[in-house]
C-alpha cells in the first residue's frame, strides 16, 4: 500500500512539474517559429520542371527571431533562407528548390535551426520526377514537288 502511494505522489509531482514547465513556454520572451505547413507535395513533375517550393513562417514569440542554418538532407534540395532577424509577429519564407534533372521519387527533409525555443524543425518535402515526354517528330507539310510540265 505504501509503494502505490508512494508511486501517486511522484507522478502527481511529475504531473506539475510538466504543467509548470508548458506554462514557462508559454510565457518566455523567446522567439517562436511556426510554419503555416510543414510538408510540400509537389505531385508528378517532369525533368526539368521548376522544383521550387516555398515554406512560410512567423515569428509567434515576443523577442526577434533568427535563423541559424537551414540544409537539406541531400546536395539535390537547396534552401535559401533570410539572413536578417525576424521580429515578433513578422512572418518570412524559406525557399526551397530540388534539382528536377533527377528522376524518381523525391522524399527529402530540410532542417531549420534558429533562436526559437522549438529550434530544430523538420519540413519535408515529396512529389515523384518522370522522364519528359518525348515530343512525336512533326508530320510534312511540304507537298511533294510535281513534275514540271513541259
Amino acid at each position: 500500500m505504501k509503494k502505490i502511494l508512494m508511486l501517486m505522489v511522484v507522478f502527481n509531482c511529475v504531473l506539475v512539474l510538466s504543467a509548470q514547465e508548458e506554462g514557462k513556454k508559454k510565457n518566455t520572451k523567446e522567439p517562436e517559429i511556426e510554419f503555416e505547413t510543414l510538408e510540400h507535395n509537389y505531385g508528378t513533375l517532369h525533368q526539368g520542371d521548376d522544383g521550387t517550393c516555398e515554406f512560410s513562417f512567423k515569428n509567434t514569440g515576443k523577442s526577434y527571431l533568427k535563423l541559424t542554418n537551414v540544409f537539406s538532407s541531400c546536395g539535390c534540395t537547396v534552401p535559401e533562407w533570410p539572413k536578417d532577424s525576424i521580429a515578433p509577429k513578422k512572418s518570412a519564407v524559406i525557399k526551397v528548390k530540388y534539382n528536377t534533372q533527377r528522376i524518381g521519387t523525391i522524399n527529402k527533409t530540410i532542417t531549420v535551426e534558429s533562436n526559437a525555443i522549438n529550434n530544430h524543425v523538420i519540413l519535408k518535402i515529396s512529389g515523384m520526377v518522370e522522364a519528359k515526354p518525348v515530343d512525336a517528330a512533326p508530320e510534312n507539310s511540304t507537298t511533294p514537288l510535281s513534275e514540271p510540265s513541259r
